[in-house]
């Protein structure tokens, strides 16, 4: 029995964007979902923060809200 082998992108060079599209529709495909991770992990745009009680944690974290309201 012969198996098919197709080549695969190349994950390092596609954007988040790119990467994002890819694993959506190729689900099944670990490598790109790792590659995705990686590459969200390194940009790294997200504040950490421990789960709200109520809305008025938030100001608490004015890390957060100023990321938020930068859109």
């Amino acid at each position: 029995m012969e198996v098919c082998s197709l080549s695969q992108p190349n994950f390092q060079a596609m954007s988040i964007k790119e990467l994002h599209t890819y694993v959506l529709a190729h689900r099944e495909n670990i490598e790109a979902f790792h590659a995705y991770v990686d590459k969200l992990h390194a940009q790294a745009t997200w504040v950490e923060m421990p789960p709200l009680q109520s809305l008025d944690d938030l100001e608490n974290y004015p890390d957060f809200l100023n990321k938020l309201n930068k859109g």
